[in-house]
């Protein structure tokens, strides 16, 4: 319908998705790294972080970063706009949620 629309992942989901496909133990500390992706001043930064991420637990979790990477221009595209209107832009997309 509008064809012009951007579309950013829900980051609650995402982090939900990869805490399903992780080790309990490893939780907590890729979730608190993952979350560093979404909380840089620029686009250019949190690319460098997520890639990052990447590298760091692509050995252990080949298919969780596969995945992340197949979705990785719907996961920064909340940079694109004013930083007074990310935190909007960031969170779920969730109508109840939000």
């Amino acid at each position: 319908t509008y064809p012009k629309a951007h579309f950013q992942r829900c980051l609650v989901h995402v982090m939900r998705n990869i805490c399903a496909k992780v080790r309990v133990d490893d939780r907590e500390k890729i979730m608190n790294e993952f979350k560093q992706v979404h909380q840089q001043t620029n686009k250019e930064e949190a690319t460098a972080v997520l890639h990052d991420f990447y590298t760091k637990w692509g050995k252990v979790y080949s298919h969780v970063i596969r995945s992340l990477k197949d979705i990785e221009p719907d996961l920064l595209v909340f940079y694109n706009y004013p930083k007074q209107i990310r935190v909007v832009n960031n969170s779920s997309s969730n109508m109840i949620e939000s």
